[in-house]
């Protein structure tokens, strides 16, 4: 499967983690990792699998260690945020990590959201 195909079946996925519902007469995001996050300490760890699939996604598609260390770090964000009861639900909802994680290997292979290559012109 090539980069470009990949990263979109993975913007899917984390769309469904992070943004997949709208708060109705507005144009706030949310997904599954904020439901599911409610449930105490196992609703983290549960969460934490396919945010952590992205990440080995990534590594699987040779990225640099730098970025693999960012993902990393936006994922612990959320994960050590959800420890602490509310707070934990409202950095779920507004951080979205996995969706940053997207738009790192998005950049990191020159595309734009929808999937398509980022249009890059040589300076003269």
């Amino acid at each position: 499967m090539d980069i470009r195909r990949r990263i979109m079946r993975l913007r899917r996925l984390a769309t469904l983690l992070d943004a997949a519902f709208v708060v109705p007469g507005t144009h706030f995001r949310w997904g599954l990792d904020t439901l599911i996050g409610l449930l105490p300490v196992a609703g983290t760890l549960v969460m934490a699998l396919p945010s952590l699939y992205i990440i080995w996604e990534a590594h699987r598609m040779n990225v640099p260690g730098r970025l693999l260390v960012r993902m990393i770090g936006n994922v612990a964000v959320e994960l050590l945020a959800d420890f602490v009861p509310v707070l934990g639900d409202l950095v779920d909802t507004v951080y979205k990590a996995n969706l940053r994680n997207i738009a790192l290997l998005e950049d990191h292979f020159g595309m734009t959201v929808d999937g398509t290559a980022r249009e890059t012109t040589p300076p003269r």
